[in-house]
């Protein structure tokens, strides 16, 4: 996909898309300690309920919205959901807005998400990644961005182009494109996006070695950076595992080899930064061969503590932005831009904030502020070509690389500085959860079908309806 290609369609089709989110969360107690309890009754069958469910803990929420046409609509839903969520838990708990974990128990305490016969399979994948990855590493926690272009915009755009490739190769290119200028710049959305400073004592213990400072209530934070679940301590594959982008043939061989030497049990294990997703997440690797990709997943963002659904939406509105600038952007031939991408991903995850980092540009070193700024300017100039109207967003974006105070790292700093890392994250969490109760409250359903439309899907106990 490139410029001239896209000035062809109208700025409507170019932003047309299906958008999801996904969320997950941790419950605790009013101290910050876990809660241990199951699944809350009050949103049914976690199995059933294709709203709201359980990641790998029972104690660990997940908000799977459906997928919309619109950024506005996907957000909408979704802020609903953490708002049903978290007015729905007992009066003594309440969502943990952090992606890092709150007071852990004892690693034998920590309850995996049971499924009963019917999902046996699940259960048994989550207790082999515990013994593999560790049960404190499975607790981190974020949000994945579901996209994908309008399926007719991309057939209209195809045949602009001169294709000789079948159309679901190009529309795998297209993705394959987007995947890989990802990888390279996703250190950017790391830093604009990041939110995971500190950790309690009882969380892993080879990240605190990356803090420089502590507080006096058993916790440990960082000054120089913005994501430690981005961080050489999140959770992430236990070899760097670089499988080929350039055709979903070579991406898939290259999954099942590590498969086959036994560095994955099964495809969806390889963790990495976008996720190629199949129409049949049953058996993902034939599906990507014969179906192509259907969508792509951002797994990037972290929780943030800020908004009562621990997302923001001109974020989103930006992911989209950039989603469409990976897609047109040129790439370089840089042989080991994997290795590096990897690189800079850490660096700016742990050190972003310290001015004397440098980050890895084709083998040589370039000051962070020089190529965020360089990425966000060719991003107004796309938007400018495309009249996609975005100046707002971008600047917003461009004043968060220019003043880093602005950021949400550095926000969430200052108050840990003062409060210390568990007190910090449970005032904010119950800010968000008195939010989110005022709202429901006095919502009326009857005068709204988006209420009335996914408040029975969601909750099993309705009476309060």
């Amino acid at each position: 996909m490139d410029l001239s290609n896209l000035c062809k369609l109208s700025a409507d089709e170019i932003l047309k898309g299906s958008f999801g989110i996904e969320w997950e969360s941790l419950r605790a107690y009013s101290n910050g300690k876990l809660s241990l309890t199951p699944h809350p009754e009050v949103f049914g069958d976690k199995l059933k309920n294709p709203l709201i469910t359980t990641d790998f803990s029972e104690s660990q929420i997940e908000i799977i919205t459906p997928t919309f046409n619109s950024i506005d609509e996907a957000f909408n839903v979704f802020s609903l959901l953490a708002d049903l969520v978290n007015a729905h838990l007992p009066d003594d708990e309440y969502l943990w807005f952090q992606s890092i974990p709150c007071i852990l128990p004892y690693t034998h305490e920590i309850p995996i998400a049971r499924y009963g016969d019917e999902g046996i399979e699940s259960e048994k994948y989550r207790i082999e990644l515990a013994k593999k990855y560790g049960f404190k590493k499975q607790m981190i926690s974020g949000v994945h961005f579901n996209f994908s272009f309008s399926e007719d915009v991309l057939h209209k755009l195809y045949g602009i182009v001169d294709c000789k490739s079948s159309f679901k190769e190009f529309k795998n290119e297209i993705y394959l494109k987007i995947a890989r200028n990802y990888l390279r710049y996703c250190w950017l959305i790391i830093y604009l996006t990041g939110c995971s400073i500190g950790l309690h004592d009882s969380f892993s213990k080879d990240c605190i070695h990356l803090m420089d400072a502590r507080d006096v209530y058993g916790s440990y934070y960082s000054t120089k950076g913005p994501s430690f679940r981005n961080s050489s301590c999140g959770y992430k594959n236990l070899k760097d595992l670089h499988p080929s982008y350039n055709s979903v043939d070579e991406f898939v061989d290259d999954v099942q080899s590590f498969i086959d030497d036994g560095d994955l049990s099964q495809a969806k294990e390889l963790y990495t930064q976008i996720r190629l997703k199949p129409k049949d997440p049953s058996d993902m690797l034939m599906s990507l061969k014969e179906d192509g990709i259907q969508y792509i997943e951002i797994r990037t963002l972290d929780i943030n503590p800020f908004y009562k659904c621990g997302l923001i939406r001109n974020d989103m509105k930006f992911l989209h932005l950039f989603l469409i600038y990976m897609a047109i952007k040129n790439e370089s031939d840089y042989a080991d831009w994997q290795m590096e991408a990897k690189i800079n991903e850490e660096l700016v995850a742990e050190r972003a904030y310290d001015e004397s980092m440098r980050l890895l540009k084709d083998g040589e070193e370039i000051t962070f502020k020089k190529w965020a700024s360089e990425v966000i300017n060719e991003m107004y100039g796309m938007c400018e070509v495309l009249n996609l109207g975005a100046e707002d967003t971008l600047k917003l974006m461009h004043d968060r690389v220019s003043n880093p105070e602005l950021t949400y790292g550095q926000r969430l700093l200052e108050l840990i500085s003062k409060r210390g890392y568990i007190n910090t994250h449970m005032m904010l969490s119950m800010s968000n959860k008195k939010t989110s109760k005022d709202f429901v409250k006095n919502m009326d359903i009857h005068e709204c079908g988006l209420y009335e439309k996914y408040v029975p899907i969601a909750l099993f106990n309705k009476d309060d309806f």
